[in-house]
């Protein structure tokens, strides 16, 4: 029984959980904004070079005005993430970019939906331990838990 407990206390121990969280944050930051930047930011920046004019335009803001707001969510915003560098922050235009790619130009997009659902848990969890936000808050006094 007493090995029981041991296994237990193992498994529910506080730091440890700490870590968890802090490694959970960091890989999730590190694929989804790393993800967003390479693989749909870059190709954007292209797309901006040759034709911007044929960006979709499903806001009506206009297809160059909507193609930079885009770029600036899906590379700036994405690097900002990866960094954990005002990361709620920087959350905010990719969730809605992913409201918008996911909903209203794709219905129910798949690959849109789980980064929206990446960036809503992160937008809950934080930046994490391992992040350019909680460098900051601790050398300037303001971590709100520790």
């Amino acid at each position: 029984m007493r090995q029981l407990f041991a296994v237990w206390d193992w498994c529910f121990d506080e730091r440890r959980e700490q870590l968890y969280r802090d490694c959970s944050t960091f890989l999730l930051r590190l694929w989804f904004g790393g993800a967003m930047l390479v693989s749909h930011g870059w190709g954007k920046i292209a797309r901006f070079q040759e034709d911007p004019s044929a960006f979709r335009d499903p806001i009506g803001l206009g297809s160059e005005l909507s193609l930079l707001l885009v770029i600036f969510a899906e590379v700036i915003c994405a690097a900002l993430v990866v960094l954990g560098l005002a990361t709620r922050l920087a959350l905010l235009p990719l969730i809605f970019t992913m409201i918008i790619a996911g909903f209203v130009v794709n219905w129910f997009h798949l690959s849109a939906t789980s980064y929206l659902v990446a960036y809503l848990v992160l937008l809950m969890l934080g930046p994490g331990r391992w992040s350019l936000d909680f460098f900051i808050a601790r050398k300037r006094g303001s971590l709100p838990f520790d």
